[in-house]
């Protein structure tokens, strides 16, 4: 498959008065297209400041890009000025923000909100933007679009504003697709309404979508690859049924183990994850997970693991993949869990449409 987006050894960090904060090390991976590519991690793990380098989002100062390369389409973003970005920003990649609330602009109809990308990037007439604007929010599910496209952001409920930030977002045709946790802000049942008409859409449309969340459950029917973040590193990347039937790194077993049960007889306490991430402005030696790691060995603190190859498509970072390392698999308690959480996660949630 053709690769639109290649991300290499990425590398953001902040200057606070605590001192340097390295948000994002090393990143590395890429997206083809069509592809949707889920990056999952607790809070503090580097999503959305990967996610907000690609669109050169991040203040500088006080961040800045330090290394590696955001290659799209060929070309290296990196190196653009906030000017050649705005003319990438919104025609070739879009992004829909966690909570449309503070996205959308309180004193704009949602129909000139729309039509602002069409008449900048599309040089459209208002009167075509405005057809365009209506036909983008009957696409996105809002009714009755032609009375819609004249209200404001607070006439909307929840659900109907973020169907109302992706038509923002699509409304050029993107060839890439940025969201950042769009669905947290939102109840269950529009929750899986807006995943859905993000699978449908990007079918339509053959938009290649970055899905942030923190929530492994939410991209089990969405993604077609998962990249697990953990102390701004990848530490796990492969299809979603390797992830969920095969996880290899113990930092994505307790993620997979702490989701929630579908199951309602499941009288099992929760899992957790114990301790906290590392402290980013002095990066832990060797691997960063290795503090909250049952299974950590001398080396784990010593040195950082490398990458090891599981299959073509799937990679994680821990030394318990290395052929001299003892044979450890999660808990039964864990194992069991995984198995469930996979099985029910996997079988498709029926959500009628509407609000």
């Amino acid at each position: 498959m053709t690769k639109l987006l290649e991300v290499k050894d990425l590398e953001v960090s902040f200057q606070t008065y605590a001192g340097e904060v390295k948000a994002v090390r090393g990143v590395t991976f890429d997206l083809s297209k069509g592809e949707t590519l889920a990056i999952v991690g607790e809070s503090g793990s580097g999503k959305s400041v990967t996610s907000q380098s690609i669109m050169k989002l991040i203040p500088m100062p006080p961040g800045r890009i330090s290394g590696g390369q955001i290659l799209f389409d060929g070309e290296d973003l990196v190196p653009k000025t906030q000017k050649e970005m705005e003319k990438i920003r919104g025609k070739d990649i879009g992004m829909i923000f966690q909570d449309p609330m503070t996205s959308l602009n309180p004193t704009m109809r949602i129909g000139m909100q729309i039509m602002e990308v069409l008449i900048k990037h599309q040089n459209m007439s208002k009167a075509n933007a405005k057809d365009r604007a209506i036909e983008l929010l009957r696409l996105v599910g809002i009714p009755m679009p032609e009375k819609r496209v004249n209200q404001y952001p607070h006439e909307f409920s929840g659900g109907m504003r973020q169907r109302a930030m992706i038509a923002i977002a699509l409304a050029s045709s993107p060839k890439l697709l940025i969201a950042d946790e769009p669905t947290t802000a939102l109840d269950v049942t529009i929750q899986a309404q807006i995943l859905e008409l993000m699978k449908d859409l990007q079918k339509k449309l053959d938009t290649s979508i970055i899905f942030i969340t923190h929530d492994l459950g939410v991209v089990a029917n969405v993604a077609d690859r998962v990249a697990v973040m953990y102390a701004g590193k990848i530490v796990e990347t492969g299809t979603v049924d390797e992830i969920f039937y095969n996880p290899q790194h113990p930092y994505t077993w307790g993620l997979l183990a702490s989701m929630p049960s579908l199951d309602n007889d499941d009288e099992e306490e929760l899992a957790a994850i114990p301790g906290s991430p590392p402290d980013l402005t002095n990066p832990p030696i060797g691997d960063a997970f290795a503090p909250r790691n049952a299974y950590a060995m001398k080396i784990d603190y010593e040195q950082e693991p490398p990458m090891f190859k599981i299959s073509d498509t799937h990679y994680a970072s821990t030394w318990l993949l290395h052929p001299d390392a003892p044979k450890v698999e999660p808990p039964e308690s864990v194992k069991k869990r995984m198995k469930k959480l996979a099985s029910s996660y996997a079988k498709p949630v029926l959500a009628e449409e509407g609000e």
